[in-house]
């Protein structure tokens, strides 16, 4: 059903046209509001689209219809034009525009006939607000044993005796707790839920209750990550040249940031992602799209930092993993360095007996590939991955664009049910009708199933990376959800609010089991002690699990990380840049930075035990950048300075820096302007700056003064 309305618009007529055919057909249509089913629709669509003239023809008719023309006879075309210049014959512009003609009059018709089958069949999908499957009833708060017998389709005196024979005296007027409730619905063979909360507002955390009988299998949607230049494009561009459907391969354009594929018969959906960040910070928005992830590695160059980082998000990510070990062709290839690395950081092969499938591929000669991809569908096969086409899509953005002429360009995953054109959705906080509906190779379709990659056209607005979408039966429905959802957003201008440290005791006492942390520091040895002191602290049976660590200052892809998996950001002797202090405020991420491990165990166990000390926080209050050496026997060496941002005083607590690294806190011994000693030099001044009891500085080193200053707790 659509309004009169919403038809117009879809094929992109006037409301007063739509109404007009509609009453010489013999319906009663008389306003735009006026309600539309699917035969007065089929019997418009006969009508009204199949002898509209060329400028009433709806316009994404026009645009596939165009495209699709030139595409197909530019070839032809430009050898006729080559014989009749060489036979000194003029072509006819006229033949070859009438030609063009009754092509696309045919592809119009065959548009047209498909519109009208997806019109019939579109009663067949099913509402994704509620359940079809008898088996399961709800229990509300409060509910009664007699609300129980109208939810189970018995007599109220059928369910007392039946309680009665359980050994519980109940009356009709009695509420029945869940745990019971759940044992009496056995007896009749079903399944009892708990009542949803969150309503369709919500669709992100949306419960769709699916009957078995309506799952069907669906294609792996697998994402490749790995160190830059190990291979990761050379991968995408040889398994989609190779293995696109009907050998189209050629006409590829590959602008939609994913794409599916045809393997023995069984589809793969690869989402091209920039980078492990962008990978993280998706899940961060609670996208979950990936079933799998290849980590690609170089045999050259072996395991590399963003290759421990992109392992590192793929296991936080709790997905099946796939190791890729590329360049096997080149002279210097060694793949069994690349396995005796990556065990080394507990990514075990499963041919030395760990749980990781590798693969030794060429993504430059194709080398492999067939195994990798048939390593991924035997994957699959294990995980069981089903969905339910037979209802209104959901799914995820991609990535998104705009278009000058189209507007809003969204390329999205379905992950559940089936899109069609026309479908009224909502994006995020955007929404609008589907107007064009395309596949990964640029061909428009009327219709995409579970785990299918499209780009879309027809939303009010540009939606962002890692939005959810969700169809639904109306486009009024659509239109006040997205309404709501906008509405709630401006009231939730923050970003999720992540653990914090202060937090750790009631989330325990909630039931939770494991505090994630990412860890952060200075040098080899710290890393392994703190987090070897980390993984021991237990508190009624709470564990603290590493998620990440590594050496150097704390970067943004740690930040996005944490953020991701609800977990803290531990440094030790390490200081993260202003920016990386910005994103982590963005995120709400609480970070955590420590000179002392017995100090850093003494904060988590304090926490965990819902003891922790009075908080002080660290405010920087000036930053200064060595620029020249002054050494002197009595004096010791003089820094001479430039102050960067704040103001630097004598006496204060200060860190020397050196690549992001603490390598010295102690305190500022002078401060001198010229010759002579000053409490305090502000920023944009030169100064000498010598530290109490280090002299070991360099040019380059930075100095930071810092102040601690009690927090107030919340």
């Amino acid at each position: 059903m659509m309004s009169v309305k919403e038809y117009a618009l879809d094929i992109n007529v006037t409301v007063e046209a739509v109404i007009k055919k509609a009453q010489e057909l013999g319906y009663d249509i008389k306003n735009a509001d006026d309600m539309l089913d699917e035969d007065q629709i089929i019997d418009l669509d006969n009508t009204l689209t199949m002898n509209v003239n060329e400028e009433e023809e709806p316009e994404y008719i026009d645009e596939i219809t165009e495209e699709k023309d030139y595409d197909l006879d530019a070839e032809l075309e430009d050898k006729a034009e080559e014989l009749a210049s060489a036979s000194h014959i003029r072509f006819d512009d006229t033949v070859k525009k009438q030609k063009l003609k009754k092509k696309s009059e045919v592809q119009k018709e065959d548009m047209h006939a498909k519109r009208k089958q997806m019109y019939k069949n579109k009663e067949k999908l099913t509402s994704n607000t509620s359940s079809s499957d008898d088996s399961i009833v709800l229990y509300k708060e409060n509910m009664t044993v007699g609300d129980l017998a109208n939810v189970l389709g018995v007599s109220g005196s059928e369910l007392v005796a039946k309680l009665i024979s359980l050994g519980l005296l109940l009356s009709l007027t009695q509420t029945i707790d869940f745990d019971t409730a759940l044992i009496v619905a056995s007896e009749y063979n079903k399944t009892l839920k708990k009542e949803e909360t969150q309503d369709i507002i919500n669709f992100e955390n949306y419960e769709i209750i699916e009957d078995e009988a309506n799952l069907v299998k669906r294609p792996p949607v697998i994402t490749i990550m790995g160190h830059v230049d190990h291979g990761k494009t050379t991968l995408l561009d040889y398994i989609r040249n190779s293995h696109v459907v009907d050998g189209e391969a050629g006409g590829i354009t590959q602008a939609i940031g994913a794409y599916q594929i045809d393997y023995n018969g069984e589809k793969l959906t690869f989402i091209d992602t920039p980078g492990h960040a962008a990978f993280t910070e998706m899940r961060a928005r609670g996208a979950s799209v990936t079933d799998i992830v290849i980590i690609i590695v170089s045999a050259e160059d072996g395991v590399m930092p963003q290759t421990k980082e992109a392992i590192d998000h793929a296991l936080a990510a709790n997905v099946p993993i796939v190791v890729a070990v590329n360049k096997i062709d080149r002279p210097n290839a060694n793949p069994d360095k690349v396995m005796t690395e990556m065990a080394e950081i507990n990514i075990t092969p499963e041919e030395w007996g760990g749980e990781y499938p590798f693969v030794k591929i060429s993504a430059k000669t194709g080398e492999g590939v067939d195994k990798l991809l048939e390593t991924i569908l035997a994957i699959a096969e294990v995980n069981e991955l089903k969905a339910n086409p037979n209802r209104y899509a959901s799914g995820t953005v991609i990535e998104s664009r705009i278009d000058k002429n189209l507007g809003g360009v969204a390329t999205i995953l379905i992950q559940n049910g089936t899109l069609r054109l026309g479908d009224p959705i909502v994006v995020g906080t955007t929404h609008g009708r589907v107007r064009t509906l395309k596949n990964d190779l640029g061909k428009d379709i009327i219709d995409a199933g579970p785990s299918t990659p499209v780009e879309i056209t027809g939303l009010s607005d540009n939606p962002s990376a890692g939005d959810k979408f969700m169809a639904f039966e109306s486009e009024k429905q659509a239109r006040d959800i997205a309404e709501k959802r906008r509405i709630q957003a401006k009231e939730q201008t923050a970003k999720p609010k992540t653990l914090t440290l202060e937090e750790l005791f009631a989330n325990i006492q909630s039931g939770i089991k494991e505090i994630n942390v990412v860890l952060k520091c200075d040098v080899r040895g710290s890393e392994e002690a703190v987090k070897n002191s980390l993984e021991k602290i237990e508190v009624e049976g709470v564990k603290v699990k590493v998620i990440r660590s590594g050496i150097g200052t704390i970067t943004e892809s740690d930040i996005i990380l944490a953020q991701a998996s609800n977990a803290i950001v531990i440094g030790f002797n390490v200081v993260p840049s202003n920016k990386t202090r910005e994103v982590a405020k963005e995120y709400s991420v609480d970070m955590r930075l420590y000179t002392i491990i017995y100090k850093l165990v003494e904060d988590m166990e304090a926490a965990m035990k819902g003891m922790l000390d009075p908080e002080y926080e660290e405010v920087t209050t000036g930053s200064a950048e060595v620029r020249q050496l002054f050494k002197f026997s009595k004096v010791g060496t003089i820094a001479g300075s430039y102050v960067t941002s704040g103001v630097i005083k004598n006496g204060s607590n200060v860190r020397v820096i050196r690549d992001g690294v603490i390598i010295y806190d102690g305190k500022v011994s002078s401060v001198q302007r010229g010759k002579d000693s000053v409490k305090e030099v502000k920023n944009g001044f030169e100064c000498g700056i010598t530290i109490e009891g280090y002299n070991d500085i360099k040019e380059g080193d930075v100095f930071e003064t810092y102040e601690n200053v009690e927090v107030k707790r919340g």
